[in-house]
Parts: C-alpha cells; sequence; structure tokens
C-alpha cells in the first residue's frame, strides 16, 4: 500500500474519496431494471476492452453471437468468441457473488484463472516458452512451476509464489473503505508483478481489481475501469512497467520496490475510474438516452423494420422502468392482438427484454444498438 505518511497519500485519498462519490450517485440515478440490463452490456463491454489490451480484438456484437451460439465459421474468430464467453461468464460468476472469500485470497485468485481457463478452446491453454520455443500447456488454475520475464521484470521464482500471494492478501485484506479502494489500485500491479500463472494474468488481475472495486464500492456491474485502461494502453503499461523500479532512496517508501512509482500508478488508475463513472453517467442521463432510443425507433419505423407505434411502448417503459403485457394494449389505443405484435416485434429485435410470454416489459441495450444508444461505448464495428 501507499503508506499513510506518504506525501502522496493526500491526494490519493481525495481520488478514492470522489470516486466513491460519483459511483454511488450513478448506481442510485439508475432504476433497477435499467441497471440490470447496463449490467448485462457492461460485461460485453468489460470482456472486450480487457482481451483487446492482450491483443485480442472480438467485437461486442460478435461477443452477442456467440452467447446466443451464432459462432464464426473461421476458427481463430471462434477461439476468439469462446474467449470472450468464458470472461463474461466469470465475471457474471463474480456479479452473482461467487466469490466467498476477499478476491485478494489466493484461493480467490487461483478460483479465477481456474473458472476462466477452464471454458477456453485447447488452442487458447498453450503459452510459448521465449526462448525454446517449445509450446507449454497453461493447466486451469495452477500456479507456475518455471520462471519469466515480462519486459525487463523478471518475475519472483516459481516457489515463492505461494508466499507473495499470502502476502498479497495480508497487506490488501482491509476494512477501511479509502483503504479498500487505493487497495484495489495497488493491488493490480503487485499481481501482476508476482505473475502467479504461465499465462492469463492480465485477464486474471482486471477481474481481481474488478471484484475488489465491486466490493468496496457496490458498484452493481455498471461501469468498468478496463475500457479507461484499454483506451490509454500505452500510459497503463508504462505505469506499470514504472512501478517494477527499485526503491530510489530513504525517502521512496520502505519496501524493495518504489512508492513513488506506485504512487503515480494508483493516481492513474483512480482518475481513470472516475473518468469512466463520469462517461457512462453522462450517457445515462435519462433525457438524453429517451432522446436517442426515440430517434432510433423512429427511423427504424420509417424504415419498416418496427410497426407503428413501437416508439410510445418504448417510451412507456422507459418512463416507468417497466411495463405490464396488459397495459400495452390501453397505451397504444389498439386491440390485444395488435399490441403484441408490436410487443413482438420490440422483444425480437432486441430493444425489450422479458423473463416470460406473460412476465413485464423492460429495456435491453443489445451491443448492436449501443452505438446508437450509447454512443462511445465501443468502436461500431
Amino acid at each position: 500500500m501507499v503508506s499513510e505518511g506518504s506525501p502522496h497519500r493526500g491526494k490519493l485519498n481525495d481520488l478514492a474519496l470522489d470516486l466513491a462519490e460519483k459511483s454511488t450517485g450513478f448506481r442510485s440515478s439508475l432504476p433497477a431494471s435499467v441497471a440490470l440490463a447496463l449490467s448485462d452490456l457492461v460485461r460485453s463491454m468489460n470482456c472486450y476492452y480487457s482481451n483487446l489490451i492482450e491483443g485480442h480484438d472480438t467485437h461486442p456484437i460478435d461477443i452477442e453471437r456467440a452467447l446466443a451460439g451464432d459462432y464464426s465459421a473461421d476458427p481463430h474468430k471462434r477461439n476468439l468468441q469462446e474467449e470472450a464467453k468464458a470472461h463474461i461468464a466469470v465475471q457474471k460468476w463474480i456479479d452473482e457473488d461467487g466469490l466467498t472469500t476477499p478476491p485478494t485470497a489466493p484461493d480467490a485468485i487461483i478460483q479465477l484463472h481456474r473458472r476462466f481457463c477452464e471454458l477456453l478452446p485447447p488452442d487458447l491453454l498453450v503459452v510459448e516458452d521465449p526462448k525454446t520455443g517449445e509450446q507449454v500447456p497453461v493447466v486451469p488454475g495452477e500456479l507456475r512451476k518455471g520462471y519469466v520475464q515480462v519486459g525487463q521484470h523478471v518475475a519472483i521464482s516459481p516457489d515463492a509464489v505461494p508466499r507473495f500471494l499470502e502476502r498479497m492478501h495480508q497487506a490488501y485484506a482491509r476494512a477501511g473503505r479509502i483503504d479498500s479502494i487505493l487497495a484495489a489500485a495497488c493491488a493490480h500491479h503487485r499481481l501482476l508483478w508476482v505473475h502467479p500463472f504461465s499465462d492469463g494474468n492480465g485477464r486474471v488481475t482486471r477481474l481481481m481489481s474488478y471484484a475488489m472495486l465491486r466490493d468496496s464500492l457496490d458498484t452493481r456491474g455498471l461501469w468498468s475501469v478496463a475500457r479507461g485502461l484499454a483506451r490509454q494502453e500505452q500510459t497503463y503499461k508504462s505505469h506499470l512497467q514504472s512501478c517494477d523500479t527499485p526503491r530510489r532512496g530513504d525517502l521512496d517508501g520502505r519496501g524493495t520496490l518504489s512508492e513513488g512509482a506506485l504512487a503515480s500508478f494508483a493516481e492513474f488508475f483512480l482518475k481513470t475510474c472516475v473518468d469512466q463513472v463520469e462517461f457512462m453517467s453522462g450517457l445515462m442521463q435519462a433525457d438524453r438516452l429517451r432522446d436517442r432510443i426515440m430517434i432510433w425507433a423512429e427511423e427504424e419505423m420509417r424504415a419498416g423494420a418496427l410497426p407503428p407505434k413501437s416508439d410510445l411502448v418504448l417510451k412507456g417503459v422507459l418512463y416507468r422502468g417497466e411495463l405490464e403485457r396488459g397495459e400495452v394494449t390501453d397505451l397504444l389505443g389498439m386491440s390485444e392482438r395488435a399490441a403484441r405484435r408490436i410487443t413482438s416485434a420490440l422483444l425480437n429485435a432486441g430493444a425489450l427484454r422479458s423473463d416470460s410470454t406473460r412476465a413485464p416489459l423492460f429495456l435491453a441495450f443489445p451491443a448492436k444498438f449501443a452505438h446508437r444508444w450509447m454512443p462511445g461505448l465501443f468502436p461500431e464495428e
């Protein structure tokens, strides 16, 4: 941790408080039904950007297709779709309180790796030894057995990994809210520095940070730091590399690594979190979101893709949060059969969702509409 006596600590505490206030405000501004639909889209977004940092580009529309069982005929693209599905499955498991221990616990970190890798296709469960060129299998949940070097950083010996994971957990299992938020930033670098697995460390680390922020801020999965990190990938990796450097004199903390560099990374990480909360808050402002969806609906009706009066159903759902099936008939002033036809069209298009043929209607956030409904969330296909 950046110590209490560090000259950087005051600024970091202020950033942590700012993040807590803005995250809470954003969460409180959303109706429960909208928040639930948004969290599904954010899983795809988080997966897309986390994998993009690793050089794996699978657009959320292709991820959405994979979730529906629609895979590419190209083996490489199919493998990446399977990888994306694995990432989303693990994040959903986190969101459903699957972790029974704190995210920094060694068992939790190993579980994240095991669950992610068990769902990967065989082609993605190998890593090449940079010295020999040998293809080494990646065993889900297994701590590495060999030495590794990442850039200039030579990671600790494999025998030391369990001790360092335990030490990490002791350092970051703190009760205070400020400390728990700051720990999500500091632990992010330290787990990468330990490099516990032969492959998958980046994804596991970002999932751990996601889980830590979810616990400390009760984010409900409504925003993700991965988008901000991916959009500043070189700065992100440069900060991580700086954190690998040894302590720069007696005033640079008490550990073996530079406290100043860790503080600089923590500041970057927390500012990125704040930026992402502000971005999502702007996208989800009720009046602006409603306007964008209404404009989209009008264009779809003019093109014949949606039946007339579809916009009235969407508007009703947007204003109320949910709409009972029986209310659609009264809202439209049409026969039950005509109202059902419009409802079915919106459900088939993916604009609405419902748990059954009699359950209420809720807004959905499919990736295929994101560039119109939520511009900037991720690149257009």
